[in-house]
């Protein structure tokens, strides 16, 4: 592989990485489940970090529509971050799935 090629593959996000990462935090977001009551404290805080997610997420959606895979692969990637940090912080259940969520 040519040098530059390398360096591309270091600075660029093509569409096939791109759609590899929007579905793992789709298939994070469906997989997890609530373990707090939502009419709680801890729900409101949950409710929180889930409108979060969605709202990175409808941004990585906005980036990728107006091709700007580099803002859309942060922002799906924040979008699973704040999917993980509840995860992490037992406000929802990962099942078990260590390849979606870094578990408690």
């Amino acid at each position: 592989m040519a040098e530059d090629e390398v360096d591309k593959g270091k600075t660029e996000v093509d569409e096939e990485r791109l759609d590899r990462y929007l579905a793992l935090t789709s298939r994070a977001r469906a997989k997890s489940t609530p373990l707090v009551e939502l009419d709680s404290d801890a729900g409101r805080q949950l409710a929180i970090l889930m409108r979060m997610a969605d709202d990175y997420t409808a941004d990585a959606s906005h980036f990728k529509e107006k091709g700007d895979y580099v803002r859309s692969f942060a922002a799906i990637n924040y979008a699973h971050a704040w999917i993980d940090a509840a995860v992490k912080l037992r406000l929802l259940d990962g099942h078990g799935d260590d390849e979606l969520f870094t578990l408690p």
